[in-house]
């Protein structure tokens, strides 16, 4: 499937540059103390965490007597790094024009909202994350309002189709000028909310940039938020930005340490990555030989021969049937061989629809 991003986006100096960078390990995006320091988007992929994946190899390992554990392909979310916002970015302000184009192209996204007191980081325009948030919603509402007043009604002999986009048009108008949300609510809805590429009818996330001390509160901070943001819980990482920063350039076992004196279990930027990868539907399905162990991405509902098109296009037009082992059997019975001997491979069609952590191997035709 075409890569799916997450556009990072927030006032100046919120912390996005210096997440983005902690994302990518490495300084890839300007993280300056001055606003407009990113002013082209900057694009990352990530890999979302899956502790199945070394359990898997383990298994394909001894299966396949290797000698050492095959390579490891982690699902991958792409992360763009947005120009800041400012107030009046609709009509232009700032980089306004610009940051509105970038996000236009971006699956969902991450606002970055800032909770953390250091007084040496300049506050442009940032009050509280209750505030920004308004801000910034506030703009994109603008813009698609403009977006959306600009449609014109079809004329003459038009089609159901046109007609059903048009009456979406009315809808979503309405709700706009109530300040309600445009997430879609049927398929038409949709259609008419990508082709048009409207901002605030975007799947969100809400990553709170907050003080190292505040790390081991994550819980009684995430429920603050939810309340306060009107958001659910599930949409909220709270996440200090310069921690993650430091520990991006940390061994894994140095990290390890570091967290624990933390009194914290995982690293932000994994919570950020799988909340990334829910946000918008996806799920994974695990292939597993000696040449690697793969997770792949699809969207939730996808049927088998959807999934083998993931691997190849070749995969989809010549597909014959799929060979599915849950995740617990094969690791627990050790590999494809045993499941096969205690009747726990299924045999499935084109129309099946992949669940979460299937190990498959796809059966292609000539």
């Amino acid at each position: 499937m075409s890569s799916l991003q997450i556009g990072i986006v927030g006032l100046p100096n919120v912390g996005k540059s210096t997440l983005f960078n902690a994302l990518l390990k490495k300084q890839v995006a300007l993280a300056a103390n001055y606003p407009f320091a990113t002013i082209e988007p900057n694009v990352g992929v990530v890999e979302v965490p899956d502790e199945r994946l070394q359990i898997l190899a383990e298994v394909t390992k001894d299966s396949e007597k290797l000698r050492a554990l095959p390579p490891l392909k982690y699902a991958l979310v792409e992360f763009v790094d947005i120009a800041g916002l400012v107030k009046g970015a609709s009509q232009g302000e700032g980089l306004g024009n610009q940051f509105l184009a970038n996000i236009r192209q971006t699956d969902a996204i991450c606002h970055v909202l800032r909770h953390f007191s250091d007084p040496q980081v300049l506050r442009e325009g940032s009050v509280d994350p209750e505030q920004d948030l308004a801000i910034i919603r506030t703009e994109l509402q603008l813009a698609d309002l403009e977006t959306l007043q600009k449609q014109r009604q079809p004329k003459g002999a038009a089609n159901k189709e046109d007609l059903a986009k048009w009456a979406v048009v009315q809808q979503f108008l309405q709700r706009i000028e109530a300040g309600q949300s445009l997430a879609p609510q049927s398929e038409t809805e949709q259609l008419v909310a990508r082709e048009l590429c409207l901002l605030t009818a975007k799947p969100e996330i809400f990553a709170i940039n907050v003080d190292e001390q505040d790390l081991a509160k994550t819980s009684e901070i995430t429920a603050l938020f939810a309340a306060n943001l009107q958001v659910k819980k599930a949409q909220i990482v709270i996440i200090s930005a310069r921690i993650e920063s430091e520990l991006a350039t940390l061994a894994e076992n140095d990290q390890e340490l570091y967290m624990s004196d933390l009194g914290i279990e995982e690293s932000g930027l994994s919570r950020l990555a799988k909340v990334a990868y829910d946000t918008l539907g996806l799920q994974s399905f695990l292939t597993a030989g000696e040449i690697e162990v793969k997770a792949w991405t699809i969207k939730r509902g996808a049927t088998a021969q959807a999934a083998a098109g993931v691997i190849h296009t070749d995969f989809s037009k010549k597909f014959i049937s799929a060979r599915v082992a849950s995740f617990i059997d094969f690791t627990k019975l050790g590999g494809w061989t045993a499941c096969k001997d205690l009747g726990k491979v299924r045999q499935e069609g084109r129309d099946y629809l992949m669940q979460d952590g299937d190990v498959v191997e796809f059966m292609i035709g000539k």
